[in-house]
């Protein structure tokens, strides 16, 4: 026979854990997707559940442009691609006559970026290769703690979403490993991402450039060269999450359709999975914007959310707050 006041004492514990749920998630607003969250957790995390993860395999990924941090006018990262062309320029006097070169000097961004996927690579070979990782980092390191949104005004690493500063927090502290695993590229997010979000640089993945060790007057240095090494974007992420990770995560964040083969990868596996999709569709306090996005787009993940069961974040509805006050 079981006491009532066992029961209570169950029901009471129950209760406690969900009001320190919604404490971590205090950005979060009470509904089917906060739940969602915390319903996942709970069941990974409870031993002798049927779903529950031992802490080594609670691996979580996420996105970082549109997920993390905001994604708009266009890739941030572009932002401090653009301002280094303009640094290097008095070093390069052919760019005045070269595209896209001579559009970013004039001001002219849309037609510098109308070659498309070519233009942007010689934008961002231009400005993060020929010197080396340690050159680089600083150069990173200094853009990131002065540039501006141009929009907002707001240094970019205050454009970062507070529910899902919150959420990180809330799976580490469920015994979570969080990772980025971004189309971004990684030497210049992991100067900064264990400051701002708290994930080390060796759990960040991204795009790469290749790098060759050579000798200079005698001391060892890695050299960044003009070579594309690893696109970490659509079927690239789970390439990149098994060689640099080597686990397949339980759970997955994105917003993009770029995130759509990271998150078929890891809700395809076996036991307990979770997948979530930050929908953007707050035009007042960020920016509203899926399917015609030429940044961000969001179509076939979106669509494919409803059938395998992904978790959907309408960001108007679902957020009190988008950025940190």
């Amino acid at each position: 026979m079981v006491r009532m006041g066992s029961i209570a004492v169950v029901l009471l514990m129950a209760a406690t854990q969900l009001a320190f749920a919604g404490e971590d998630l205090a950005s979060w607003r009470d509904g089917p997707v906060k739940q969602s969250i915390i319903d996942f957790v709970e069941r990974v995390t409870a031993e002798g559940s049927a779903d529950y993860v031992p802490p080594a395999e609670r691996i979580a990924t996420f996105d970082n442009d549109g997920t993390l941090w905001a994604e708009k006018p266009f890739y941030f990262q572009l932002a401090f691609a653009l301002d280094r062309v303009k640094a290097l320029a008095p070093k390069h006097p052919e760019w005045k006559e070269k595209e896209p070169f001579a559009s970013l000097l004039k001001g002219d961004l849309k037609t510098a970026l109308s070659g498309g996927e070519h233009a942007v690579a010689a934008i961002i070979m231009a400005s993060h290769a020929g010197m080396t990782s340690e050159e680089f980092e600083q150069i990173a390191s200094d853009w990131i703690a002065t540039a501006k949104h141009p929009k907002s005004g707001r240094l970019y690493t205050e454009m970062i979403y507070q529910p899902m500063l919150e959420l990180l927090n809330y799976l580490r502290s469920n015994g979570f490993k969080t990772f980025i695993v971004s189309g971004g590229g990684i030497e210049f997010m992991r100067p900064w991402t264990e400051k701002v979000y708290g994930i080390p640089p060796e759990q960040v993945v991204g795009s790469s450039i290749k790098t060759k060790f050579e000798l200079r007057d005698g001391k060892p240095v890695l050299v960044r060269l003009s070579e594309i090494n690893f696109i970490d974007d659509k079927a690239g992420k789970p390439v990149g999450i098994q060689m640099h990770i080597g686990r397949r995560p339980i759970a997955s964040f994105g917003n993009s359709d770029g995130d759509l083969q990271m998150l078929q990868w890891t809700t395809s596996g076996s036991g307990a999975r979770f997948g979530l999709i930050v929908h953007h569709t707050d035009g007042e306090r960020e920016w509203a914007y899926d399917k015609d996005s030429h940044v961000g787009k969001l179509e076939e993940a979106l669509s494919e959310a409803a059938n395998k069961g992904w978790t959907v974040v309408d960001m108007k509805k679902d957020w009190d707050v988008i950025f940190p006050k």
